[in-house]
């Protein structure tokens, strides 16, 4: 019993030997990833501040309020108007032969567009032409009856009324001799219409018919659409309280106006050319045409622009870079730099923004230093330095 005990005790002693060490590392390692945890917060809140105190002064891009001249000028969206449009319709019934033009293409007054089968019309003609042969030769036969019953007529061998009827009929005859004659003249005049040609100078729109294809005068299909896009108008629309100055301008001098194409950075120029003759009462808005020459049809019709109308100069105008107004919950407002560099919110009211200056009607006096890049950081009473660049 004893030596059991003993043996017992030994295998004790040496567990104990092998994890003694290990629970001192244990507690070394415990001991250390403690006191690393201390520095660290206290490394943390150093750093902390220190990004604090690195923030304090932000860099700012800043700029003088001044006071410029500035355009009056009015903004809208506008959509291009044919100058002139044109359905070209076949002025006799007929086949059409041949389409002379391409869809889309640029054809100039005058030029060939379509014909139509002339065989009817040329058979037409040759009937009205035999027609007044044999008229004039019976009209030629009338009045040669008509001199030999008048001079029996003085020799008292027929009667008065027996000459009166030859004469009759030999002025019948005349009369079938001119209308054989203007017979001739309309199938001339239909036959010229086999060819039709463009009345305008413009672009075609697609083709409608083709060849085989039986028209109607006058009547559908219509044979092509022709918009003459040099010149070419503008259509808009302003608000009603402009309307007053815009007729006042126009009474002196013309308006400029200037279209730019939708996604298109290039500008054409024109003048204002009509203003309509009544307010639209659910828009509040006048409606206002300005022509353009559009000799490279830089326009089109249908197309979207920007429009901007020019009126006249305001002088005198306060006005900052349009970067610098922010636009917050209570309206537009500035960053002013105050004299301990520091910044401060002003709440402004803009007018017109013209060239990336925009008016300032309320709020600032003018010589105010105000931040134009770098606002994201600020809030007022932050301490700024400026900057030549961001």
């Amino acid at each position: 019993m004893t030596i059991h005990r003993t043996m017992l005790h030994e295998k004790i002693i040496r567990i104990l030997k092998i994890f003694a060490p290990l629970s001192l590392l244990t507690a070394l390692i415990l001991a250390g990833c403690s006191n690393s945890a201390g520095p660290a917060k206290g490394s943390g809140g150093s750093g902390a501040i220190a990004r604090s105190q690195n923030i304090a002064a932000v860099p700012v891009l800043v700029a003088k309020v001044q006071r410029s001249t500035i355009p009056v000028e009015l903004h809208a969206i506008g959509t291009g108007q044919a100058f002139k449009t044109v359905s070209v319709e076949s002025q006799v019934a007929g086949i059409v032969k041949e389409v002379h033009y391409k869809p889309g293409e640029f054809v100039r007054k005058g030029d060939l567009l379509v014909t139509i089968d002339e065989s009817p019309f040329l058979a037409a003609l040759a009937r009205s032409e035999a027609a007044l042969a044999r008229d004039k030769a019976q009209a030629q036969l009338n009045r040669t009856e008509t001199s030999r019953y008048e001079e029996l007529r003085r020799e008292g061998v027929v009667s008065k009324e027996q000459s009166d009827q030859y004469l009759a009929t030999a002025t019948a005859a005349e009369a079938t001799v001119r209308s054989d004659e203007a017979a001739i003249q309309t199938a001339k005049i239909d036959l010229s219409y086999c060819s039709i040609h463009a009345p305008i100078s413009g672009v075609t729109g697609a083709q409608l018919v083709y060849p085989g294809a039986s028209v109607k005068a006058n009547d559908l299909p219509i044979l092509v659409v022709i918009n003459q896009v040099s010149p070419i108008y503008v259509n808009f629309a302003v608000p009603q309280q402009y309307l007053e100055s815009i007729k006042g301008f126009m009474a002196h001098s013309h308006l400029a106006v200037e279209a730019t194409p939708t996604g298109d950075s290039v500008a054409e120029r024109g003048l204002l050319t009509f203003v309509n003759n009544t307010v639209d009462s659910n828009t509040g808005t006048i409606e206002l045409m300005a022509s353009f020459p559009n000799a490279d049809q830089h326009l089109w019709p249908g197309q979207f622009s920007n429009v901007l109308l020019r009126l006249n100069q305001q002088e005198n105008v306060l006005v900052v870079p349009s970067q610098a107004v922010q636009t917050g919950q209570q309206g537009d407002y500035v960053f002013v730099t105050k004299p301990d560099m520091t910044v401060d919110v002003q709440q402004v009211k803009v007018g017109q923004s013209v060239n990336n200056e925009t008016q300032i009607l309320q709020g600032l006096t003018g010589g105010e230093t105000v931040v134009t890049d770098g606002q994201i950081r600020l809030v007022p009473g932050t301490k700024v330095y400026f900057a030549k660049g961001l």
